[in-house]
């Protein structure tokens, strides 16, 4: 019987390069950022315990640019005892920041480019944010415990990875369903982990089970996370009341932090030889996250998601087949931190004003916001082994997007009727992409790939409150020619040279491009509040939309350089340098609506002359295509310390990264650029027992964007301790992050908004940036059984 099981892993191993792959790489690297070393690509080495060695010799084409990846269960298993975010996951891979949001809500940033111009993919699905304040991305549908391998491909990513976007690509996974052994019967498994930080009282637990047999598999994981309100290292404002007739924050508390998040999924996997089905259902409630850097915060994210999922290896390579079903129902208004009841004089406690114009009360009740979003999609996907030589990758995608967006009568100018915002928005992206990759010779490796995309939006009339809240723009809007189509294309050409065992180079040329997201085109007011509730960035401004917006173009160029030991295990360096220039840029302008003489507006416009010229404060703009260009450089090393049996294994890590933004058409900088940044670990490991130190650095961002009036930033270093211990079937996370409990303003945080009067444009100050965490105690302790 084990000749006959070696034999079936053989044919398997030669039939499928996909799933070669995806077990040498799981077995290969060992470390959370280490690549599989490249005389090894086309070796796979089985070991049994009673069985010898074997080795097989085939082809296995290793997709260019190798990817940044975490993939060792210990070090997600350590970013998610320190935080709830899964972007945290992500830290400390060359060339990736994090832009703010809510504290299971940032963005990823890749070289400059951040939001929709990054491809996030979580567990195959192409997910979209539904929210005019982008604070339910990609990511906040799974959590950080549910998380078993993550990727980045940063930059120029393979047209079979990539697809409207421009950065670079994002694919984070849960882990395999798990099976049991020929023999064994039934399998029960599973885990239980719970978690407390101090800094905000941040709490949680989380479960896996799983119940297999030999080709059926069923398994649950849920999780929940909540916390208050973080503290900065030291006082940056006022202690008092967050708003009229709210409650005390002191002077380090950094309001609308606090959150509450719940996920679960349950899954029914099949597997049959090289085949495997899988079925997935998840679900999240997400009560309440608040947003410091934005003007509402998120009370309610309800999402459910429907996947399903086949892989098989066959004799001329694999086929992928995918489709999925999201729904989200998504609700903003004014947490506990900022002012909730609008009036002509103080608060008034809920109690109604005065009548005012129109029969309504001369009060609001906040301002509800509801979103309706529905993303359904598809893929098909084939590596086919032309030869020893040649892989061939061909797929087809598709993704259907549905968006409502609307804002219910609340009082005062808020009514009578309802606001609304996007109606019946579509946005429909069909994609076919073509990719050859061939081994030349042992040294040399390309690549070339073409994709086209067809993107398809529109959005359906809209009203306004009433006749006085931009009565204009509602006009224009529905009487203008709505429907857009882009027909972009995409192509890439990597090649990677490898002149010695110690020295590997790869080079990339790209045409990445991406279409305008829904709010882009079609958010359509020039109302002051409207345009203050549409913000993608954080930076407390306010934006309109453009039906004129053309797709962006990016042409982008890298060169990667690194040399290793000639095993690439022990030590590596890691240079890319790179430029990217962007063609049709979305960026921003300052709004301006003349008024023709003689007439006034029924509302006073904040699109005036003062808004062209102000230089402090809040702006107004207009999301507009311009030409940008950016460039920079990745630099990373890892390298042993001590090799011995008293200390164990001790080696250190370094990264920096360096990324300059700028405006070619208004030669001001771009937005949210990250200042030179650099980050130095020594990590210790010895049996059980694993200890890490970091010291992380950033220098003052003075490059800031003059149109939004961007905030500078201060530099600053701070140190971090982690640690953990596995002992048999249980293991311990603990750690102590800015352990000196130092100050510091995060460079990609945006603008204080946590608290007081947010749907007023200078109702709250300006001026100030978002705070970083003060020092934070953590510890988790996780039971597989």
């Amino acid at each position: 019987m084990k000749t006959k099981h070696l034999a079936l892993a053989l044919a398997a191993a030669l039939a499928c390069p996909t799933l070669v792959h995806a077990q040498q790489a799981e077995g290969a690297r060992a470390t959370a950022t280490d690549d599989t070393p490249e005389s090894d690509a086309r070796r796979v080495e089985t070991p049994d315990p009673q069985l010898p060695t074997v080795t097989v010799v085939g082809v296995r084409v290793i997709p260019l640019p190798r990817a940044d990846a975490v993939r060792a269960d210990a070090a997600l298993a350590a970013g998610a005892a320190a935080s709830s975010d899964t972007a945290q996951l992500l830290r400390g891979i060359p060339g990736l920041s994090l832009q703010a949001g809510g504290g299971v809500s940032s963005l990823p940033s890749i070289r400059g480019l951040a939001d929709d111009r990054v491809r996030i993919v979580v567990d195959g699905m192409d997910l979209v944010s539904s929210c005019g304040n982008h604070m339910n991305p990609p990511l906040s549908y799974i959590d950080p415990t549910r998380a078993s391998k993550l990727e980045v491909f940063a930059g120029i990513t393979p047209v079979s990875l990539g697809g409207d976007s421009l950065g670079g690509t994002i694919r984070v996974e849960s882990a395999e369903p798990v099976f049991a052994g020929a023999g064994e019967g039934h399998l029960v498994a599973g885990k239980l982990g719970a978690f407390h930080r101090s800094n905000g009282d941040a709490r949680g637990m989380d479960v896996a089970t799983t119940f297999a047999g030999e080709h059926l598999s069923l398994d649950y994981t849920g999780s929940i996370a909540e916390a208050g309100n973080y503290r900065a290292g030291g006082d940056f404002k006022p202690a008092g009341p967050a708003a009229a007739g709210r409650g005390w924050l002191d002077a380090d508390e950094v309001g609308s932090t606090y959150y509450r998040s719940q996920n679960q999924s349950l899954r029914l996997a099949l597997r049959h030889r090289q085949h495997l089905v899988q079925l997935r259902y998840g679900r999240q409630d997400i009560p309440r996250q608040g947003f410091a850097n934005q003007r509402m915060d998120m009370l309610r994210n309800d999402s459910e998601q429907w996947a399903l999922q086949y892989q098989g290896g066959f004799g001329w390579g694999g086929l992928e087949a995918s489709a999925f079903h999201e729904h989200t129902r998504h609700g903003m208004q004014f947490g506990p931190d900022k002012l909730y009841w609008y009036a002509p004089t103080a608060a008034q406690d809920g109690q109604p004003g005065p009548v005012c114009m129109m029969g309504m009360a001369c009060y609001a009740a906040g301002m509800p916001m509801e979103t309706e979003g529905t993303t359904r999609g598809a893929s098909l996907k084939a590596d086919i082994r032309l030869s020893a030589r040649d892989a061939l990758r061909l797929g087809a995608e598709v993704q259907l997007y549905r968006l409502d967006d609307w804002w219910p009568a609340s009082g005062r100018m808020m009514g009578p009727d309802a606001f609304v915002n996007i109606n019946d928005g579509r946005r429909d992206r069909h994609a076919g992409y073509l990719e050859w990759e061939a081994e030349w010779n042992p040294r040399w490796l390309t690549q070339a790939g073409l994709r086209l995309e067809r993107v398809d939006t529109d959005a359906g009339p809209v009203q306004s409150y009433n006749s006085k809240f931009s009565p204009a723009d509602v006009v224009a809007f529905n009487a203008a020619q709505r429907q857009r189509q882009d027909d972009n294309l995409d192509a890439t050409l990597l090649a990677r040279y490898t002149p010695s065992p110690t020295l590997r180079l790869e080079f990339g040329l790209a045409r990445k491009t991406r279409s305008p997201n829904l709010y882009e085109r079609y958010a359509w007011s020039t109302g002051g509040m409207a345009m203050l509730m549409v913000n993608m960035a954080g930076d407390g401004n306010g934006y309109v939309g453009d039906l004129g917006l053309k797709p962006e173009t990016a042409r982008s160029l890298s060169v990667n350089a690194d040399w290793h030991d000639a095993a690439d295990s022990r030590w590596n360096l890691r240079v890319t340098p790179w430029i990217t220039r962007v063609d049709d840029y979305i960026d921003a302008a300052r709004c301006f609506t003349p008024v023709p003489p003689g007439q006034t507006m029924p509302m006073p416009t904040p699109c005036n002359a003062d808004n062209l010229v102000r230089t402090q404060g809040f702006v107004y703009l207009r999301f507009a295509n311009q030409s940008a260009q950016l460039h920079g450089v990745d630099l990373s090393a890892r390298f042993p310390v001590v090799e011995g049996a008293r200390l164990g294994r001790v080696h250190g890590e370094a990264r920096l990264g360096y990324v300059q933004g700028r405006n070619r058409s208004t030669d001001d900088n771009l937005y949210n650029m990250m200042p030179l940044h650099a980050d130095f670990a020594l990590e210790q490991a010895s049996g059980g027992w694993n200890g890490r130190i970091e010291l992380e650095l950033a220098r003052a961002k003075q490059d800031v964007s003059a149109t939004r009036n961007e905030v500078a930033t201060a530099g600053y270093g701070l140190l971090h301790l982690r640690g953990s211990y596995q002992w048999r079937a249980l293991r311990l996370e603990f750690g102590a992050e800015n352990l000196f409990d130092r100050f510091y303003q995060l460079p990609l945080g945006g603008a204080y908004l946590g608290q007081g009067k947010t749907m007023s444009g200078t109702g709250v100050p300006w001026g100030l940036a978002m705070p970083g965490k003060g020092r934070n105690l953590y510890a988790s302790v996780t039971l597989a059984f």
